[in-house]
This record gives C-alpha cells, sequence and structure tokens, in this order.
C-alpha cells in the first residue's frame, strides 16, 4: 500500500481509504457478514482509513463499521465519521448525535470528524447555532480529534467556508476529471491545500459513471496503448495530484475492494505521463459531447420568474444521458430538488431565452426535460 501526506496532521493515511456508504446488501438491509469480511481485508492489506456516516444505510453503517473495527482492527485505522447537520436544529443536538455515534461505533473516541454536506445554507445554519463552538469542546475532552467538513456546492460556498474558520484541519470534496469545474473543483482542492488543510477526495468515480462508461467513450481506453479499467485511470488520475491526501472509494463487492487495493498500490503524484493525462482529457471531451442541451452552467437565465432552477434541471437531464443514468438523474430529481425548482414549474415566459449566451429554447425544452425525470 502507499501512504501519503495529510495536511499538517501528522499522520501518513494509505492512498485509498473505505467508505462505509455502499456496503453490499442481502434484502435492503447490509449484509454483515462480507461487508465485514471486505473491511477487514482492505484493513489487513494496509487500508488505515475507514470513513462513515450517520445516515449512511439508515443509520446502520456505523453500527456496521464498529462491529467490522473488533478484534484487533480499531487499533490498526482512524475513524472517521459525520455530524449530521440537516438535522441539528439546536445548539446542543450536535453533543446528542456525537455521543449517539460513538455508541454505535463502540469507541471512545473519533478521530476525523465531518460537519456532513456543508454549503451556503447549511453553512449559516453552523455559524447561527454555533456548532463550531461545541465542536471545539468536543475536541478539548477528547471525543474527536480533528475537526473537517463534507462539501456539497459552488466554489464560492467553498472558499467562503474555508476561509470562514481558521479551525479546519480537513475538508472532503466530490473530484474526479469530470469534476474539475464542478463544486469545488480544482480551485478548491488548490486553496485547501494551500492552507494547509488535508483533501480527502469522494466519488473519484462519480458514483460508478466513470468506471462503466458508454461504449463510445470506453472504445478510447481499448485503443490505448496502456490497459488498465476506467475504474483504473479514474482513481489513478485522483492520486496523480499531490494535493489529494486520500481517495474514498465506497465499494460494494469484494472483487472492488481487491481491484481498488491493486490500483492503489502502484498510485504515485505525477505518475501519469503527458499521454495519459491528454487520454483523459480526450474521455471528458467525448463524455461532453454527448450532453444534449448546449447549457455552459453560465446562470444568465436566473432568476426565473417562476422559480425554476434551469441550468440544475439541464445539469440533471443531460448527466442522465451522458452516463446513461437518466434513473440516478430522476432519483435526485425527485428527491433532493424542491419541486418549485423543477423544471414542470416553467411558465413558458421566454424571458430567460432574451439572457441565454447559446440561444437555447428553454422554454421548449423544460416540459421534455420534465417528462425524461418524473
Amino acid at each position: 500500500m502507499k501512504y501519503r501526506n495529510f495536511g499538517k496532521i501528522d499522520y501518513k493515511p494509505s492512498a485509498l481509504g473505505f467508505g462505509c456508504m455502499r456496503l453490499p446488501l442481502d434484502k435492503g438491509k447490509i449484509n454483515e457478514e462480507e461487508s465485514i469480511k471486505m473491511i477487514r481485508y482492505a484493513i489487513d492489506h494496509g487500508v488505515n482509513y475507514i470513513d462513515t456516516a450517520y445516515g449512511y444505510h439508515d443509520g446502520e453503517s456505523e453500527i456496521l463499521a464498529g462491529k467490522a473495527l473488533k478484534d484487533g482492527y480499531r487499533e490498526k485505522v482512524r475513524l472517521a465519521t459525520k455530524s449530521p447537520i440537516w438535522l441539528i436544529s439546536k445548539s446542543d443536538d450536535f453533543d446528542r448525535f456525537l455521543d449517539e455515534q460513538l455508541k454505535k461505533m463502540a469507541t471512545e473516541k473519533i478521530e476525523f470528524y465531518l460537519l456532513h454536506g456543508l454549503g451556503r445554507e447549511s453553512w449559516e445554519k453552523v455559524l447561527r447555532l454555533g456548532i463550531l463552538k461545541k465542536a471545539e469542546n468536543a475536541r478539548k475532552d477528547g471525543r474527536i480529534g480533528y475537526l473537517g467538513f463534507s462539501f456539497h456546492d459552488n466554489y464560492k460556498s467553498f472558499e467562503e467556508i474555508v476561509n470562514g474558520y481558521d479551525g479546519w484541519e480537513f475538508c472532503q470534496i466530490q473530484y474526479n476529471y469530470m469534476d474539475t469545474e464542478n463544486q469545488a473543483g480544482t480551485k478548491g482542492l488548490k486553496l485547501a491545500s494551500l492552507k494547509g488543510l488535508a483533501v480527502i477526495v469522494m466519488e473519484p468515480m462519480l458514483g460508478g459513471r466513470l468506471s462503466s462508461p458508454p461504449q463510445a467513450v470506453k472504445g478510447l481506453f481499448e485503443e490505448y496503448e496502456k490497459r488498465h479499467s476506467p475504474a483504473d485511470w479514474a482513481l489513478q488520475w485522483v492520486w496523480n495530484q499531490q494535493e489529494v491526501s486520500l481517495v474514498l472509494s465506497g465499494m460494494s463487492t469484494m472483487k472492488q475492494v481487491e481491484e481498488n487495493i491493486v490500483s492503489a498500490e502502484k498510485s504515485g503524484v505525477n505518475s501519469l505521463s503527458a499521454q495519459d493525462m491528454q487520454l483523459l482529457e480526450n474521455v471528458k471531451a467525448k463524455f461532453l459531447d454527448r450532453s444534449p442541451i448546449p447549457c455552459t452552467q453560465c446562470s444568465y437565465c436566473m432568476p426565473c420568474p417562476t422559480g425554476v432552477n434551469i441550468p440544475r434541471n439541464f445539469e440533471l437531464y443531460n448527466n442522465g444521458v451522458i452516463y446513461e443514468a437518466m434513473n440516478s438523474s430522476k432519483y435526485v430529481y425527485k428527491n433532493f430538488m424542491p419541486e418549485s425548482e423543477r423544471a414542470s414549474q416553467c411558465s413558458g415566459c421566454r424571458s430567460c431565452e432574451e439572457k441565454c449566451p447559446q440561444k437555447i429554447l428553454i422554454s421548449e425544452l423544460m416540459p421534455r426535460v420534465n417528462e425524461a425525470l418524473v
């Protein structure tokens, strides 16, 4: 196993971390025997960072992680979990959830504790409720070791959060060769590293989309002189960057664990050649060529008079087509997008079309987008 630097913290994490968000299931519940076997196999092969969260697997992931780390395995790893900020309504909730998590995982201390899924609105909530003070007290009394946050929003919000508190020691961002300008992006990666934060990368394969690309994209890998799987290429691209402290993979099968460990063992900073990097640029371009709507996310069309989040609707639809994953886009549309912002709310006023630099016929496309996503 290869080990990397972790910001200013005196700790060498394994290049690969085990994410407990996509554990194998049996009749809708975590397959405990297989999950424990997978986690322990990873640890036996050098993985020393285990990541979970309060909400993963309907609250069962933390319990499973605690079981997997019995029999001497707890001493071999650093454990990370996350505070469910969306469930916190008053300051004291922070300690209530933290104490519950410690009990669920049968541990006295969580080495790496994150505020989960921060963005503009949740960051305002953290400040309003004084959550950072609560976290500092938990660090002082030994219930947590280091404090960080995971992130899902745009770069502007990321910059505000990183610069808004001097106590951050690490952060977790979504990052892969398709997301260099989405969410925190490359700018966020470099900003966090410049400030001395360790940077943990999640979704290196974009929820599995980059590991099973459409044939038109897959062909580029098959024609290249070096033969690696699309998943290996995606992981190596992230590990190639010196600002990355470790890469989390949410593994669902033992085969995935075995393959990802092999990938990690050959990883390294600046290990990809210029030709390798060009291959991945070509792959990215091929993916983007599949985009049916030429929206650049410039947001000149916003705000919409009726509240429709035009760029987000187009993004979900395009992603469904690009990655042949419309069910995933449907899930987000239904469960995470407010009804008031959906394409179904378009009134056809066309005021957005006057502002669109790409001259997209937005009012004509919105019904089609809604039909595809419902």
